[in-house]
């Protein structure tokens, strides 16, 4: 079952699509700090991370951003240089349920491998299963929860 996903960088224009998404009560169970919408669509020209809009069939699902690890992510332990973090979360309620989750984040991972990224890691809260079995199916390995600026996380890890 071939899905094909595409990932197109985030613009301002997204803003209100994104807003929408993070009202959603199964987006807002898991990204409801306030800063979010800050954090999100903001810094789009920041060096370090990238953020891109999940289409399935030229129908937005999601939200995507990748990341390279920093000194927030001092918690993570270390990883090779060139590590690179993703978040997400799939915006549209009816899209949930339907493998999506693992199979945009394992495209995008994949193309991550294939342009050299030595490792990817992601850091679901601990208590949203539904987010780490995506991720499992995906390739993640869990390794152990750690302390983060947002709470208890588990760190997940997927190598090439």
């Amino acid at each position: 079952m071939a899905h094909a996903y595409t990932f197109r960088p985030m613009t301002t224009a997204d803003m209100p699509l994104i807003r929408r998404w993070l009202d959603a009560p199964h987006v807002a169970e898991w990204w409801h700090d306030p800063e979010t919408l800050e954090f999100v669509g903001g810094d789009l020209d920041h060096p370090d991370l990238a953020q891109f809009i999940v289409s399935k069939d030229g129908r937005p699902l999601a939200y995507l951003q990748c990341y390279q690890l920093g000194e927030w992510h001092l918690g993570f332990g270390p990883q090779p240089t060139g590590t690179r973090g993703l978040d997400q979360f799939i915006g549209e309620a009816d899209m949930l349920g339907c493998g999506h989750g693992s199979g945009f984040i394992r495209t995008f991972t994949d193309e991550l491998f294939a342009r050299g990224v030595p490792r990817i890691v992601i850091d679901p809260s601990p208590a949203n299963t539904r987010a780490i079995r995506a991720y499992e199916k995906a390739g993640f390995v869990p390794q152990h929860v750690i302390v983060t600026p947002d709470g208890p996380a588990l760190l997940m890890i997927r190598d090439p």
